[in-house]
């Protein structure tokens, strides 16, 4: 098990991939032959729903077709692992976020995250951003984690896990290239001048990454090189000094 922060998180919402149920559901899932199975035959593309969780005012069942346009809500004690197109995504607890609809009814354009929580990994493909109350990333093909922070004003914690992305949040604009967990906080007031600042890597796993890649027929970054980094926050495989982030390069 990798190593991991929590910062107002518990335990049990970080395992979920270890929860039988689950494991049963991913190994069915990929059996089945995955999302493009699952639409051609008409069946849902939830992996695995524990607790409870809404769509656009409705319930969902383990049987229930997550569809692009949706508003989704998860309650307390729920987990919601589900998959649209080449993209899969686990919300945690008490989350609210709608993923818009992109250039086709199976492309997420938008993921917009208002509260809670979600990890997820996208496939490459164009113009798609995750949005939140204080910071906007443009994604390329990357797996993220993402949360927002409702108690502080709702600020936003954006982990780039690996790949490229485009980060904004007020005047600030970066380019995120990470190998291995590069972290952001997207600041609902300037701190210091900054609206991007640094942050260490919480409330995800490893783990939670390659599983979700694993639904979508893809591999981290660290699985591809065979070797994982130092999950500081800063985004590469080797320790660098503070001033390596991306959020503190001179303006």
């Amino acid at each position: 098990m990798t190593q991991h922060h929590l910062q107002g998180r518990t335990e049990d919402e970080i395992l979920w991939f270890r929860r039988r149920g689950f494991l049963q559901a991913a190994a069915a899932w990929t059996s089945m032959g995955g999302f493009a199975a699952a639409w051609a035959q008409q069946r849902s593309n939830i992996v695995q729903l524990s607790g409870d969780a809404q769509a656009n005012g409705q319930r969902l069942t383990p049987q229930s077709f997550i569809q692009t346009g949706d508003t989704l809500e998860t309650g307390p004690n729920t987990s919601l692992v589900f998959v649209v197109g080449n993209s899969a995504f686990q919300m945690r607890q008490n989350s609210r976020m709608t993923v818009e609809r992109g250039p086709t009814l199976n492309a997420v354009s938008v993921l917009r995250l208002v509260t809670g929580a979600v990890v997820s990994v996208w496939g490459k493909g164009p113009n798609r951003q995750i949005v939140t109350p204080t910071l906007t990333a443009g994604i390329r093909g990357t797996g993220v984690y993402t949360e927002v922070f409702p108690q502080q004003q709702s600020r936003s914690y954006f982990c780039n896990c690996y790949g490229t992305v485009d980060m904004g949040a007020g005047g600030d604009r970066v380019v995120s290239r990470s190998s291995y967990h590069q972290s952001f906080w997207g600041e609902p007031e300037a701190k210091d001048g900054r609206f991007l600042t640094p942050a260490t890597a919480i409330n995800h796993t490893d783990e939670e990454l390659e599983f979700l890649a694993g639904l979508v027929n893809q591999r981290t970054a660290w699985q591809e090189m065979g070797r994982k980094g130092v999950k500081d926050g800063q985004g590469y495989m080797e320790e660098r000094p503070p001033g390596a982030h991306p959020a503190m390069a001179p303006r």
